[in-house]
């Protein structure tokens, strides 16, 4: 199994899960101009990463990824074992994926959306940053009484880890966000995490 990456994107989710699935992987670090070659952009049309390649299978996108990976091995528990839990990890793992992941990209790019006129891609970040805030409020306020989004630890986790990653980049203000910040923390310390940081190059 081979996971294609740029370092601190949102590949370190399927990274993270790599190491807590623990069978055996290897990674390519690529550069956004090796995304585009046409040997790259047979995998991934899209010029993007992350991208899986499991023997004669290539998946895309972070999220089928995720799922992927859970279901291919479900003695590792993160997807759920209720159709209840799992919902719940789809949840939270739609979040990250479909309102979060989309909000940052007019954060990293928003010049992208305005047709390089800066001032109005500051006014389109700024705006961005305000929902990415209220965003990260909701998931504050689920884990006040529980310390991985679906109740127990699951693909969504390191989903979202990753997200808090470029929110502190970012300058996202998550100030008074306590139960976000511990659940940070609680994941820095995971072996999982530190393994696949490391691997990046991130610690």
């Amino acid at each position: 199994m081979k996971l294609y990456y740029f370092p601190g994107a949102c590949p370190l989710a399927s990274h993270i899960v790599l190491e807590w699935i623990g069978k055996p992987y290897e990674t390519v670090l690529l550069t956004r101009e090796q995304t585009k070659e046409a040997d790259y952009l047979a995998l991934n049309p899209t010029g993007a990463v992350p991208t899986l390649v499991d023997g004669d299978f290539v998946l895309t996108q972070s999220a089928a990824i995720l799922n992927y990976l859970a279901e291919l091995n479900p003695q590792a528990g993160l997807l759920g074992d209720t159709a209840r839990e799992r919902a719940e990890t789809h949840r939270w793992l739609g979040l990250c994926n479909s309102d979060l992941h989309k909000t940052f990209s007019l954060v990293f790019g928003p010049t992208y959306y305005t047709n390089g006129d800066a001032a109005l891609g500051k006014i389109v970040a700024d705006k961005a940053i305000e929902k990415l805030a209220s965003l990260f409020a909701i998931i504050n306020d689920r884990l006040r009484d529980h310390d991985w989004l679906s109740g127990k630890r699951s693909v969504a986790d390191a989903y979202l880890f990753v997200l808090l990653l470029w929110a502190d980049a970012k300058q996202v203000p998550l100030a008074g966000l306590d139960a976000l910040r511990a659940f940070q923390a609680r994941m820095r310390t995971d072996a999982g995490v530190q393994a696949a940081m490391k691997a990046q190059n991130l610690i």
